[in-house]
């Protein structure tokens, strides 16, 4: 089959790789008909790095036909069309019995510390081979698959892989109050939704970008919108009469703008032989914090932050006495997809598409043409926002 692997430091490529076969009595093959490339692709791309082999498959966020099933699969049927969630969880162990599937034990990546398994995410969470390709084996399938209707647009269901319930538990996290007021930092695909879902919700929505396209899009779902100039925090506080607002999202991680020292030390690290620079990033690695700083700088005395973007750095400063005299309420983690599936699958199923769903993608484009929408992509060019890819 053909797939995008990873070839080194911004470079990738489609090859043929030998198609999937089922392993294990509860694997399921499916055939890929679209698959998104995600913000947190671009970490792989550059700043993880280290963590990848080359030849390794991408991708996170895919859907599409069952072509076969392992014999223990009871749930799924050969010609299901189905949502493969991004995380790999087996829906029984203590940690999934907690709605805590991004922590799942069975699959937890114990030799780097990490939780529950991902598709196409490096070393670091299991070397899966991912969605970015024609075929995907799906391990645990009687749990993760989520099965969707077989006629209808990929893209009304193809972010319930990760996009919908990464901002559906951001907001969720960010425990706003009713009618209180949401700061959403980044409108990549991920700040996006967690603006939309904010303002479904009834909250009022303020969200911050410097790309005058991502802005546009928030502004066509009603958002408020903000550019990122050097008195934004003064005109966030402002709109709160002085207090600043009950909540910020930081829809943005560890390669936000405006952190140039941080930034050439991720170069730097990632330009060290592979073994060292796997140890440098575990244990001096660190991130580029201008969003978080903002998000902690603006939110008011007794808020809360929610965590949405990918962090990463173990030597992270962090302003701990402005956390712990603003009393600042602080969430973060991967998304537990299967957590949410239930409460948002009647968004998209409903024809109005209250989540704008079908307004998300700027470039649809088959598989041939996913390595240069990766540097578009990275460099905001052509107003690439969300990139989804028709392997088939």
């Amino acid at each position: 089959m053909k797939a995008l692997t990873w070839q080194g430091r911004r470079s990738v490529r489609v090859e043929e790789v030998a198609d999937p076969r089922i392993e294990k009595p509860t694997d399921a093959i499916i055939r890929v008909t679209s698959s998104g490339i995600c913000g947190s692709d671009l970490h792989l791309y550059e700043v993880l790095g280290p963590f990848m082999r080359r030849g390794d498959i991408l991708g996170h966020e895919p859907m599409g036909i069952v072509e076969e099933v392992g014999p223990e699969v009871k749930r799924l049927r050969v010609g299901d069309r189905v949502v493969v969630p991004f995380n790999i969880a087996c829906g029984h162990c203590w940690m999934c019995e907690q709605g805590l599937f991004s922590q799942c034990e069975t699959t937890q990546v114990r030799e780097y510390g990490s939780g529950a398994a991902i598709y196409g995410y490096s070393v670091l969470y299991g070397a899966v081979p991912g969605g970015q390709a024609e075929y995907l084996r799906v391990p645990y399938a009687d749990f993760g698959p989520v099965q969707v209707p077989k006629v209808g647009e990929d893209e009304r269901y193809l972010y319930l892989s990760d996009v919908v319930p990464t901002a559906w538990q951001a907001v969720e996290y960010a425990a706003v109050p009713q009618g209180g007021e949401l700061v959403v930092l980044g409108l990549g695909p991920i700040g996006q939704m967690c603006a939309r879902i904010g303002r479904l919700r009834g909250y009022h929505v303020t969200a911050v970008d410097p790309v005058p396209e991502r802005r546009a899009m928030a502004e066509r779902h009603g958002i408020a919108v903000l550019d990122l100039t050097d008195d934004v925090a003064e005109q966030l506080r402002e709109r709160t009469k002085g207090r600043g607002p009950d909540s910020v999202v930081d829809a943005v991680g560890m390669e936000a703008h405006g952190a140039p020292l941080a930034s050439t030390a991720q170069k730097a690290a990632g330009m060290l032989p592979e073994p060292l620079a796997r140890k440098a990033f575990l244990t001096m690695g660190v991130d580029r914090l201008a969003a978080l700083q903002m998000a902690i700088d603006v939110v008011r005395r007794g808020g809360t932050l929610s965590l949405a973007g990918v962090y990463g750095g173990m030597r992270d400063p962090l302003p701990m006495l402005t956390l712990f005299d603003k009393q600042v309420q602080l969430r973060m983690g991967q998304c537990n997809v299967r957590r949410w599936t239930d409460t948002v699958l009647p968004l998209l199923d409903d024809p109005s598409d209250p989540l704008g769903v079908l307004d998300l993608a700027t470039h649809r484009v088959p598989l041939a043409q996913a390595p240069e929408m990766y540097e578009r992509f990275q460099k905001k060019e052509d107003g690439c926002i969300k990139v989804v890819v028709a392997p088939n």
